[in-house]
């Protein structure tokens, strides 16, 4: 039996499928070991979001020739996508598997090739990949792949292709299977699942009207660009008894000068009227956001605009990482572009407004009562057990009752301490 060590890097969708891949080679008869020095065979599912990541996996896979001479590794995911040409270049690079490749680990390994990443812009249709981990209590279902944006700063269209959607048979008969088999709740990901239905001229609205019309467990959303949260979804969405008041907008910046550069086509006095629409048609909504520190061009002026405007906005969380230039992007041959200490330092400046942010919110949540998964033990010295609400909050049960664990209970915040969200089962 050949044993493997895998580690995916990046976004929930890169999470979810190296977990396809671990659950496909698991079925293949691979054996899954949690050191390099056991395993024959290093795979890395990388990132390519920002050139530390390119930089990471290049260690990562160094590291486990130098820790295991004898390993064999394999590169797949974005960096494998979209540097495939030069990647076998490195003595420390056995294999290399495209994005779209990757759910056909099996039959590549078993072959003689030692690369195969076709061109992923010429893909038109999504891979219809099922994970059923059962031992979660909150499933991932990939509904989307790709992206038709053109960001100046981003380079991951060019890794994962065009936008192609899950068609809506699909999603929902894999929503009532992860039901069948226990799962309470189920996350949709996709690399811009605000593009959803856009081949068909449908949109994720007609989607989550479909899946409420024939399913019943409660759903989470991905990213969302603002543009794409309309007054008719956020109608429909404020009605619904199985959609979790969980919002996670892909901001990028708070300056519009700073955005237009970026190619992001809103504004923010728009989104910021949003978010505090959301936050007054949902009962504690959490309110999540990214924001790019240091893009090209961003003057003190800008930044200050940016902080500012942070600082103003109802939003619950923050996840901010300083611009990393890409090569092939617009970006990269605009004038501007700041060290990576002032990139570190406006990072580091919303990081603290974040932090504030979620202490803010965490705070209104005292005393109210929300339904939650119990997904497990915290860990093996303490008979409590972690939870997770509607609206995104990671809570401890002072319980030991294993009877609890994947069942839906109404638990009640009682405290904040040490940065922990304590709780009872109301």
């Amino acid at each position: 039996m050949k044993t493997f060590f895998l580690k995916s890097m990046g976004c929930k969708s890169n999470q979810f499928e190296g977990a396809i891949i671990e659950e496909k080679l698991a079925n293949a008869g691979y054996n899954k070991v949690d050191k390099i020095e056991k395993a024959d065979i290093y795979i890395l599912n990388s990132c390519s979001v920002t050139h530390k990541s390119d930089n990471e996996a290049m260690y990562l896979l160094r590291n486990a020739k130098h820790i295991n001479p004898s390993i064999k590794t394999l590169i797949t995911g974005c960096v494998a996508q979209i540097e495939k040409e030069n990647l076998l270049e490195n003595d420390f690079i056995d294999y290399v598997l495209g994005n779209n490749e990757k759910f056909d680990i099996t039959e590549f390994l078993s072959g003689k090739e030692q690369i195969k990443a076709d061109d992923i812009m010429n893909l038109s249709e999504f891979n219809k990949v099922v994970l059923l981990d059962t031992t979660k209590t909150r499933a991932s279902l990939k509904i989307q792949d790709g992206c038709d944006n053109r960001c100046a700063y981003c380079i991951i269209p060019f890794a994962r292709g065009k936008s192609r959607s899950a068609d809506s048979k699909f999603i929902i008969e894999q929503i009532n299977s992860f039901e069948k088999h226990g799962f309470k709740e189920v996350i949709f990901t996709g690399i811009h699942i605000g593009q959803w239905g856009k081949e068909w001229g449908k949109t994720i609205l007609d989607l989550l009207k479909e899946v409420e019309n024939n399913t019943n467990i409660r759903y989470r959303l991905g990213s969302l660009n603002p543009l794409e949260i309309t007054d008719e979804l956020l109608e429909f969405l404020s009605k619904s008894e199985q959609f979790c008041p969980h919002f996670h907008l892909s901001l990028q910046s708070a300056c519009n000068r700073t955005l237009e550069r970026m190619n992001r086509f809103y504004k923010v006095e728009d989104y910021l009227k949003q978010i505090e629409k959301i936050n007054s048609m949902f009962n504690l909504p959490f309110l999540g956001s990214d924001i790019i520190a240091g893009f090209a061009g961003e003057t003190e002026e800008d930044f200050e605009i940016t902080v500012n405007n942070l600082e103003k906005s109802g939003l619950s969380a923050i996840h901010t990482f300083p611009y990393s230039i890409r090569k092939g992007t617009q970006a990269e041959n605009m004038d501007g572009h700041l060290s990576d200490t002032i990139k570190e330092q406006r990072a580091d400046i919303i990081k603290k407004i974040s932090a504030k942010k979620t202490q803010e919110f965490l705070n209104k949540n005292i005393g109210t009562t929300h339904n939650a998964i119990i997904e497990k033990h915290l860990d093996k010295n303490t008979g409590m057990l972690k939870c997770m609400t509607e609206n995104y909050i990671t809570v401890i049960l002072n319980s030991n009752d294993k009877n609890l664990i994947n069942t839906m209970q109404t638990i009640k915040i009682t405290e904040i301490k040490d940065g922990k969200v304590f709780g009872i089962i109301d």
